[in-house]
């Protein structure tokens, strides 16, 4: 059984690349445009990992994040913030919010990949 990993991600680009690097290794992947559907889906469908862009429409992957991780349902499964958001401080404030690891974009999608796999292990 192929490990689900919800992107939550509100820029077609970004999802088309991690769609196609994420499959190709072989993991299931589902989508959400904005952080109120993400929150909603990680609930829903209990993924074993979340990849979640910080800049989002309707919640951003703050708050999103906070939902998901105050949840006793889902605040086991762990969040990588992969963000354009790549000055001094934005790293902490991702893990201030609940975030597991962190990832700036532009990424190595080896990086990724990786790092993803250090969290389905």
């Amino acid at each position: 059984m192929s490990k689900r990993i919800l992107v939550i991600e509100d820029t077609e680009d970004n999802r088309q690349i991690l769609r196609d690097l994420l499959t190709a290794a072989g993991y299931e992947i589902v989508e959400a445009m904005d952080g109120a559907t993400g929150v909603a889906m990680a609930a829903e469908l209990l993924p074993d990992i979340i990849l979640m862009d910080i800049q989002l429409p309707v919640i951003d992957g703050y708050e999103a994040t906070r939902r998901i991780k105050a949840d006793p349902a889902t605040r086991h499964i762990p969040i990588i913030a992969v963000t354009s958001y790549a000055l001094a401080g934005d790293e902490l404030k991702t893990r201030e919010a609940g975030c597991d690891a962190y990832i700036a974009k532009p990424y190595s999608p080896r990086n990724l990949l990786e790092k993803v796999r250090q969290f389905l292990a």
